[in-house]
């Protein structure tokens, strides 16, 4: 059922390109309050439509939003809606925005340009989320997408051009890959529309499926860092500024993983049966070797950017189930990542890295963290345990969702998963102990770190992390928060071609 209105959550996207144009006219020194500013607007206005979607999901759980064409002649329209899936997914980027803008309260290097890139972004992650016209939502995708090389190249640390350049090559090479496979869908259902509703109805011959499905799969899928196209992950991760890793791995990422289920899987049912055990198996294949290879990691970033590869192997997996357990379990992990991932990098790249100067954990051991960053400590240490999935933070569940959907269709991708969940308590706990509390003799009180001069830890950034906490404690606390959300897009029309096709 569709229901024409205009919803709050649209000022979303609205208020984050008005954002962008606006921080460029201040001045410099006004750019972080206007910044901030935005994206307080987004986080209320998110919230004010979620909740006017909660009051009509059980008659009208798909919500058009605007509608109107743009390029007749191709079928190209200005159609916008929701779901309960999207809006999830809003408001975790709306949560992300207002927390990297604390995290980034230190930028004094042209700040007005790096909050105007960084609203863009925002803007076009949250046209994505909305758009239902395909053609619009490669336009909103790009968008995104762009402004994260400059950011990275420009604001970045460690070896940021190269960072910048995988990243784009990575991310555009997914996006021709997707494109192409759209461009041909719209070629076979008549080149009539672009729309997703009208092209997902239309009956693809299960020939065309059968390589249309992956092509346009595998190029969302690489920038959810699905193994093995993964690699751009880890490296963009480190090279970005505490913002933009914040963004890259709490809302980039999930735009892929929203393109696979929003996208892909809907237009080509028949296809997504025929592969589902294929790339079932490389999400599996993604969280054990992101665990393992976290586990060798010396480089303090790294071991949160290969955790992100192997938290994000959940969300395929959670794709791949095929039923209405798993996909919301996906869901409510691209929720509880965002929050958690953004969190854990804002701790090493912001609070750690920028007062210590170093990232290794054979340097950061002898320094004792927890008694000259108590705070620090404490939200890392929570912060891990929310990773690690303990009950009480989003992350159990998110990851108990996945893994009983797994266990309903393909029980020993569930069993590989569990596994997946006991190296996660590995590498954090040994990261924990690396970084905060030392090891050996080298934690001894005659260390010869100096650690009498480090800054304290801002307001900003204690309300950043206080902010991501709550949401994770809140949802896992009380998962009906999200859940109350996503149920109701398992019966949208998209998601039902998805749990018919596959029989559940």
């Amino acid at each position: 059922m569709v229901v024409e209105v205009m919803d709050m959550i649209l000022w979303t996207l609205y208020f984050s390109f008005l954002g962008a144009v606006l921080v460029l006219l201040l001045p410099g020194r006004a750019a972080k309050w206007a910044a901030l500013s935005v994206a307080v607007a987004t986080l209320a206005a998110a919230f004010a439509g979620a909740s006017e979607y909660m009051s009509v999901s059980a008659q009208a759980p798909w919500v058009t939003l605007a509608k109107s064409p743009w390029i007749p002649s191709l079928g190209i329209s200005w159609h916008l809606a929701a779901d309960g899936i999207s809006i999830t997914l809003v408001l975790l980027t709306a949560l992300a925005s207002v927390a990297g803008v604390l995290f980034s309260w230190n930028v004094a290097h042209r700040p007005k340009e790096f909050f105007a890139l960084y609203l863009t972004l925002i803007g076009g992650v949250y046209g994505v989320f909305f758009s239902v016209d395909l053609f619009l939502f490669m336009v909103f995708y790009e968008i995104a997408i762009i402004p994260k090389y400059f950011l990275i190249a420009v604001w970045g640390s460690t070896r940021r051009e190269y960072g910048a350049m995988k990243l784009a090559l990575y991310s555009f090479i997914g996006s021709a890959l997707s494109l192409a496979g759209i461009l041909a869908a719209y070629a076979v259902a008549g080149g009539h529309t672009f729309d997703l509703l009208e092209l997902a109805s239309y009956p693809f011959p299960p020939q065309f499926q059968y390589w249309a499905f992956p092509l346009v799969f595998v190029g969302f899928a690489i920038l959810a860092g699905m193994w093995p196209f993964h690699t751009w992950a880890p490296t963009g991760h480190v090279a970005a500024p505490t913002a933009a890793s914040m963004l890259l791995a709490g809302v980039v990422m999930k735009l892929g993983a929203y393109g696979c289920l929003r996208v892909a899987m809907p237009l080509f049912p028949i296809g997504l049966e025929e592969w589902s055990l294929f790339f079932a198996g490389l999400g599996v294949v993604g969280i054990i070797y992101g665990a393992l290879v976290a586990l060798a990691q010396t480089d303090f970033k790294f071991v949160i950017g290969y955790s992100s590869v192997s938290h994000m192997g959940f969300v395929i997996l959670g794709l791949m189930t095929l039923n209405a357990v798993g996909l919301q379990g996906a869901v409510m992990q691209m929720f509880s990542h965002g929050v958690i991932a953004g969190l854990l990098f804002a701790v090493v790249g912001r609070m750690v890295y920028d007062r210590t100067h170093t990232r290794e954990l054979s340097e950061l051991g002898p320094m004792q963290l927890y008694r000259s960053m108590p705070f620090v400590t404490v939200v890392f240490v929570l912060a891990g345990l929310a990773s690690m999935g303990l009950p009480g933070f989003s992350g159990f569940v998110a990851e108990l969702m996945i893994v009983v959907g797994a266990w309903r269709g393909i029980p020993w991708m569930a069993v590989m998963a569990g596994l997946g969940i006991l190296l996660a308590a590995a590498y954090t706990l040994r990261v924990m102990q690396l970084a905060f509390f030392g090891y050996g003799d080298n934690s001894s009180e005659n260390s010869h770190s100096d650690m009498s001069k480090i800054d304290a830890i801002s307001w900003p950034e204690k309300t950043g992390a206080v902010l991501l906490l709550a949401a994770s404690l809140c949802v896992g606390l009380r998962p009906s928060l999200l859940l109350d959300l996503i149920a109701p897009a398992m019966n949208t029309p998209l998601v039902q071609v998805i749990l018919k096709g596959a029989g559940s």
